[in-house]
């Protein structure tokens, strides 16, 4: 029975905030973020549930109140930022962990986002 052995690059190199900030907008990196893990890391990350929440609750109270129109924008707003985050929420997370060390520690410790030096660079 053989065991394959992993190839020796199985594990990204750890690249430090300050160098991925320096050299992200030059290209010195490729950057892969997995759709599926971004946006619930995303969401948590900026408490967009208990705004989106607020923000439809709001919406449910002027309806009762009778303010419908009112009532319907928010409701639709607040559907509208899920549907927003949802689709762009790896670009959210880059510009996020581009400009926060504490999201890029995150993204990267969590496997959200991997960071990898472009071959030459």
């Amino acid at each position: 029975m053989t065991t394959l052995n992993p190839p020796e690059d199985a594990t990204a190199e750890y690249i430090p905030f300050g160098d991925f900030r320096a050299g992200l907008p030059h290209g010195r990196f490729h950057v892969i973020v997995n759709p599926a893990l971004a946006y619930p890391f995303v969401v948590r990350r900026m408490n967009a549930m208990p705004v989106g929440v607020a923000i439809a609750g709001v919406g449910v109270a002027c309806a009762l109140s009778g303010y419908l129109a009112t009532g319907a924008v928010l409701v639709a707003l607040a559907v509208l930022l899920r549907q927003w985050l949802k689709r762009r929420a790896p670009h959210v997370l880059l510009q996020l962990a581009s400009r926060l060390p504490e999201t890029y520690d995150a993204a990267t410790a969590e496997g959200v986002m991997e960071v990898r030096r472009r071959p030459g660079s």
